[in-house]
């Protein structure tokens, strides 16, 4: 017999007694300790009942005895044993073993990789102890969730989808859901914290000096140095953690070697003895900058370094460097022809502007030095336009009669063609010297 929980008459019995009077009445009773009572409902009836609410998680089986007495005399008795069966019903969710979870995967997994599992149990019975695991949607909306992990329904486990990246997800956070299949399902939720764990697949990257192709860095080192001089820097960067990132620094090859080396922890490039002037000009110096990792990744940048007897001395570059940023850099070229287009430019417009001026110079000496006839004379010349100086085209002659009262204003043409021709040969001169000059730039 199975019977729900809460209190329920859940059996109905009739006993008899075939003597009569009160040797055929008859009491009914059971153990004091069971949550159940017999209830009489009419003449020889009774009903078993429920004390009190059952609970199946606590207690899912009774025994129950019970015994019918007369009341005759003597008194007899009889027993009879029932086992009651308390029947679930879904009053349970699912439960974690732990309220949140933390798991590990190396970065570069193979795809479909276990990385862990949680799990959930479940107090009641049959259906509604059955748990399915799910995956809830993640906070971040653009976080990819369905594209990076899985779980199984069934037992929960965890199979990363693709390859992880340490340097672009560092921590996946996501909710797990274990819901029954009862009715209706109860479920529960516990978090889940995948961490990547650092794989040393990048390389060091040098930041300084730049090796980009352009011309190299040189620098400069005075031949009064003491030992220890810094000479320059080598700025490197990991981008993994930990100790893949730890980076250290070694001189692998130089021009004339003992006279630089390299800090190993800094990468600071310093002078190792005292310079001579026996030691070459032109140094060029090999370093490896090499990560801590397993196995170890390395770079390598080159040091152009250019002895000088003082600072005030100019700065010559590397022949063959020079030379190579010349033919790759054909904005150099282009910058060059630019500024000599510009500096011709100028040069023709002072040159046009002394033409300019010899001109007038000249007109005013040829007109002041000029002899004028008798009678109708040219008066005196007028400046219209207020600079002191004739206009460029025209001049005024003013003619005075004498005793008339009266006199004349004539506009006359323009000037004299001798002093024309002499202002075409000025600017003849210019226009050649202006080509010779444009032609010697060019080449």
């Amino acid at each position: 017999m199975e019977a729900g929980e809460g209190k329920k008459r859940f059996l109905k019995q009739s006993v008899s007694d075939p003597d009569s009077g009160d040797n055929g009445r008859m009491v009914c009773s059971t153990q004091d300790d069971l949550p159940f009572f017999l209830k009489p409902s009419v003449e020889n009836f009774y009903t078993l009942v429920t004390s009190t609410a059952l609970d199946r998680e606590t207690r899912s089986e009774y025994n129950i005895t019970i015994t019918v007495t007369d009341l005759g005399t003597p008194r007899l008795k009889t027993e009879h044993n029932i086992t009651v069966l308390v029947s679930d019903v879904n009053d349970n969710a699912p439960a974690f073993t732990q309220t949140s979870y933390t798991l590990f995967v190396r970065e570069n997994n193979s795809p479909a990789l276990h990385i862990g599992g949680v799990s959930a149990t479940d107090r009641d019975a049959g259906a509604n102890a059955q748990v399915t695991y799910s995956l809830l949607p993640p906070h971040d909306p653009q976080l990819p969730l369905a594209s990076l992990v899985s779980i199984n329904a069934d037992n929960g486990q965890l199979f990363a989808l693709r390859a992880l990246d340490y340097e672009a997800l560092r921590v996946l956070e996501f909710g797990v859901r274990a819901a029954d299949r009862g009715s209706p399902a109860l479920s529960s939720q516990a978090l889940v914290r995948v961490l990547v764990l650092d794989a040393n697949d990048n390389s060091p990257f040098v930041l300084y000096p730049l090796q980009n192709g352009s011309a190299p860095c040189t620098e400069l080192v005075p031949r009064a140095a003491e030992p220890g001089y810094l000479v320059s820097k080598v700025v490197a960067v990991d981008g993994d953690s930990g100790q893949n990132a730890w980076l250290s620094y070694q001189l692998l090859k130089a021009t004339e070697p003992g006279l630089f080396s390299v800090w190993a922890h800094n990468g600071e490039v310093r002078t190792a003895r005292l310079l001579g002037e026996r030691d070459a000009a032109k140094h060029r110096l090999l370093v490896q900058v090499r990560d801590n990792g397993e196995p170890p990744l390395s770079a390598s940048v080159t040091l152009h370094v250019l002895l000088v007897d003082g600072f005030s001395q100019p700065y010559l570059p590397l022949p063959e460097a020079a030379a190579d940023a010349a033919q790759a850099d054909p904005l150099t070229v282009y910058l060059v022809i630019a500024l000599a287009s510009v500096s011709s430019l100028f040069l023709f417009s002072v040159l046009a502007f002394v033409a300019v001026r010899l001109c007038k110079r000249d007109r005013s000496a040829s007109l002041g030095g000029s002899s004028m006839p008798e009678g109708h004379f040219p008066g005196h010349l007028v400046d219209i336009s207020g600079t002191g100086t004739l206009s460029q085209s025209y001049q005024y002659e003013v003619c005075l009669m004498g005793g008339s009262g009266t006199s004349d204003f004539k506009f006359l043409k323009p000037i004299v063609p001798k002093f024309l021709a002499q202002c075409e040969e000025r600017v003849s001169e210019a226009s050649s010297s202006f080509r010779d000059s444009f032609e010697f730039i060019k080449n």
